[in-house]
């Protein structure tokens, strides 16, 4: 079931009242959807920062507005603050449970690769797959398992595992992890090219 959030209306969108909420602890967010009006709104700011450490950011919440029945949504952005790691605001997107929608899902890679026992080193140049699905079927991650991988194997887009409830939408060879050999080249002093002047000799020495 999903974790219900409660929010009350916001009005008043002057800065010093900003400033007061923040002060008190609530957060202020927008609320919004497809043919849905914009509303303004302000919740407990811990409240919501564990809710979505607890479920997830692709996390459905019911959100109850005052006394108006709660609308099942979902974190579409956030603002922080980057000195204080404060929460700022937050936006809020009404989601249609039927209609699939484009989100980001987090990538974890899982197990040891037997490459970088051996001395590889092991890379994943991304993150995050951008994925359509349905809201209720939205993976909280996607796991990839590197177990398998020697030095110079790798992972694609392509090779993971499909889904009949999601789809991933990033290239197929796009690499998600992949195991380098070392660089065990050493620096080699370069010999003097023929073209290289020659090295003068002091003038007073060659006097000499």
């Amino acid at each position: 079931m999903a974790t219900t959030l409660k929010a009350v209306k916001r009005q008043d969108h002057k800065s010093s009242t900003t400033k007061k909420l923040r002060w008190n602890g609530q957060v202020p967010g927008i609320v919004y959807g497809k043919n849905k009006e914009n509303t303004s709104i302000a919740l407990d700011s811990v409240a919501l920062v564990k809710a979505v450490r607890d479920n997830g950011r692709n996390a459905i919440f019911q959100l109850a507005i005052d006394s108006e029945k709660p609308v099942q949504v979902m974190v579409h952005d956030s603002q922080m603050e980057p000195i204080k790691d404060e929460l700022l605001h937050v936006d809020f997107y009404i989601v249609d449970m039927k209609e699939e929608m484009d989100v980001e899902v987090a990538l974890n890679l899982t197990g040891e690769a037997p490459g970088a026992k051996t001395g590889g080193v092991l890379q994943q140049p991304l993150y995050e797959l951008q994925v359509r699905a349905k809201p209720g079927d939205i993976p909280e991650e996607i796991a990839v398992d590197v177990s398998q991988l020697e030095i110079g194997d790798s992972i694609a887009v392509g090779d993971l595992p499909k889904s009949d409830k999601y789809e991933i939408l990033d290239d197929p060879d796009t690499t998600v992890a992949t195991v380098l050999a070392p660089d065990t080249l050493e620096d080699v002093e370069e010999a003097p090219s023929e073209n290289d002047e020659p090295e003068l000799v002091d003038a007073e020495s060659k006097d000499k």
